[in-house]
């Protein structure tokens, strides 16, 4: 027999989530959700602390618990911790909200454009990524305004690339979900192809660029963290990021054109 709801509400997430899919109780539902309003407002402040200065807060709080009650619905226990399930798709969630509300200034967004133009352009010719110098030639930029271009348009590569994977339908399947799990032997196919590849890719970088992606992406710190433990500036976190995440991207164009 399924407890009251006033009985229940102490458990951990594990026990809350047994619960949940044993009696449907939207309450429960919700409040496994607002345990993690915390990692929403995180995550937007470590992005918004590093790429840009929007204030709706609110309003990424807002979509955030949306996302998070649509993952309940969706996570498998038995897959993984959530939180590292649900986090990917808050980051997502501001991602696209940043591309909806347009918080990239414009002046930001063509040099951010005109940088991966010019990394394309040379990988094609040579069959390497570029050094910064080489493209800052290629664009007769000097280093100085090549760099702050790099610090300030974090965000422009992640919306690049991302918009990237939309178009291309290339975001794998998440095996944490119902529908990952039940998806075809062909779908399971390209998913392990596509992070084979994804994985060569981060592989191949620096190792400054592969710390940064995993202190960022993995372990969820912050810009100002990071420069911490790498005992450099922000600034310079974000330029590494920025190349990382831009680098990624010619690399996914070329895995996709099937060179």
């Amino acid at each position: 027999m399924t407890a009251p709801l006033k009985d229940r509400g102490g458990g951990t997430t594990e026990e809350l989530f047994a619960l949940y899919r044993e009696s449907g109780d939207q309450k429960l539902k919700w409040e496994i959700a607002m345990r993690y309003t915390g990692l929403i407002k995180s995550i937007a402040l470590q992005i918004r602390g590093v790429f840009c200065s929007f204030t709706q807060l609110d309003d990424i709080i807002n979509e955030g618990l949306i996302v998070l009650a649509e993952a309940v619905d969706k996570f498998d226990p038995e897959k993984g911790r959530f939180e590292v399930y649900v986090a990917k798709r808050i980051r997502g969630m501001i991602v696209d909200l940043a591309r909806r509300q347009d918080w990239v200034p414009r002046t930001v967004r063509q040099k951010a454009q005109r940088i991966e133009r010019a990394a394309t352009e040379l990988y094609n010719e040579t069959g390497r990524y570029p050094s910064d110098e080489q493209i800052a030639e290629h664009l007769g930029m000097s280093m100085g305004d090549y760099q702050e271009t790099l610090a300030n348009s974090s965000l422009q590569s992640i919306l690049s690339l991302q918009e990237l994977f939309d178009s291309s339908d290339m975001w794998p399947s998440d095996p944490g979900t119902e529908e990952g799990a039940q998806s075809s032997p062909e779908q399971r196919l390209m998913d392990e192809e596509l992070t084979d590849t994804l994985a060569k890719a981060i592989g191949g970088m620096k190792e400054n660029e592969q710390l940064v992606l995993s202190l960022y992406y993995e372990k969820n710190l912050k810009m100002k963290d990071i420069a911490a433990v790498m005992d450099i500036t922000p600034p310079r976190v974000s330029q590494i990021h920025a190349r990382a995440v831009q680098k990624l991207k010619v690399l996914m164009e070329s895995y996709l054109r099937g060179e």
